[in-house]
């Protein structure tokens, strides 16, 4: 029973440093994805399309930080399948944030920071919860 309690605390203590490292690789991509994002949609681009290209900058830092640091531990080698699911997770969240810009800016008409609401407060709840379980776990 007690034996049982302590692993159970260890695990929790686990997810959380994770969660803290996955906050923390997260807030270094979002601002990434923003300053990349940002400049594009409001001077040079159609905001969609620059949601493609910011995504595709911060994925490929985060994926070397997520994988090395967010879920160290979890000892998952990086083989093909890992970067794919990986791929898959961030499309998705990609995909999201192409809909919230979409509706945001194209739909509604509002200025091009609007999606950088939901791409903050939403996205990264998901992408942490799929990387967690399905491609680091």
């Amino acid at each position: 029973m007690i034996q049982a309690s302590l692993l159970q605390a260890s695990q929790r203590r686990e997810l959380i440093g994770q969660l803290i490292r996955f906050g923390l690789v997260g807030l270094g991509s979002t601002l990434l994805y923003a300053a990349v994002y940002w400049p594009l949609a409001t001077y040079v681009m159609w905001p969609v399309l620059a949601v493609v290209i910011a995504f595709a900058v911060a994925v490929t830092a985060g994926f070397f930080l997520h994988s090395r640091w967010s879920f160290k531990g979890h000892e998952r080698t990086e083989d093909k399948k890992t970067k794919a699911q990986f791929l898959a997770v961030q499309t998705a969240g990609m995909l999201m944030n192409a809909g919230f810009t979409w509706v945001a800016v194209d739909w509604l008409h509002g200025p091009t920071w609007w999606p950088l609401v939901p791409a903050v407060l939403i996205t990264p709840f998901l992408t942490f919860a799929l990387n967690r379980w399905w491609v680091f776990g």
